[in-house]
C-alpha cells in the first residue's frame, strides 16, 4: 500500500470514528514530541491530512486543536523530564546512541536561542526531537521551560487543526 492511500484510509477512519478524534490527535501529537518516539511518528504529514479532512468532513477544529496542543506540551514536557533525571547519559539510549550528533544538534540549537529555542524547536522537525530533552539536560529552569513549552504548542497545535481546519471547510463549500 502507498503512503496516499495509507494517509487516505487514516483520514476515512478518523471521519469515520469522529469521537475518538481529540483522542487520536492527542496521541500523535504526543508521539511527535517525546524525543524518543518522534522518530517513529510522522506527525506533520498526518496532521496536515486529518487536519485538512477534518475541516472537510464537519468536524470542529476546536477541540482538535486543544487535544494537538495538550499532546505536544505533554509530550515535550516528558522529554524534558527525561532530560532533568537521566542527564547527559541521555546518550546512552536509543535512538540517541545511533544518531549522537542528534544530541549536539539540539545542545547547539538551545545554547545560541535558550527558552526561545524551545519555543522555536516546536516547529523545526530535527530539532523538536532533542531540544526538550537538551533543556533538561542542560537544567533549564522549569518556568522558563514551561512557558516557552506550551506557548509554542499552543501555537503548534492551533496552526494545524484550526487554521487546516477551516481550510478543510472551505474546500468542502
Amino acid at each position: 500500500m502507498s503512503i496516499d492511500g495509507w494517509m487516505r484510509d487514516f483520514a476515512e477512519f478518523v471521519q469515520a470514528n469522529a469521537a475518538w478524534a481529540p483522542l487520536i490527535v492527542f496521541l500523535i501529537a504526543f508521539g511527535e514530541c517525546v524525543a524518543f518516539l518522534s522518530f517513529l511518528v510522522p506527525a506533520t504529514a498526518l496532521f496536515t491530512v486529518l487536519a485538512t479532512a477534518a475541516g472537510a468532513s464537519g468536524l470542529q477544529p476546536l477541540p482538535l486543536a486543544l487535544a494537538a496542543t495538550a499532546g505536544a506540551g505533554m509530550g515535550f514536557w516528558v522529554s524534558y523530564w527525561f532530560g532533568l533525571v537521566v542527564g547527559p547519559r541521555a546518550s546512552q539510549y536509543w535512538p540517541l546512541n545511533k544518531n549522537p550528533d542528534l544530541l549536539k544538534t539540539g545542545h547547539d540549537f538551545f545554547e545560541r536561542w535558550g527558552a526561545p529555542g524551545v519555543f522555536f524547536g516546536h516547529f523545526i522537525g530535527p530539532v523538536r526531537a532533542v531540544i526538550a530533552i537538551t533543556a533538561g539536560i542542560v537544567r533549564m529552569p522549569p518556568l522558563q521551560f514551561h512557558i516557552a513549552n506550551w506557548s509554542a504548542s499552543f501555537v503548534w497545535g492551533f496552526a494545524f487543526f484550526y487554521g487546516l481546519g477551516l481550510f478543510g471547510q472551505q474546500l468542502a463549500r
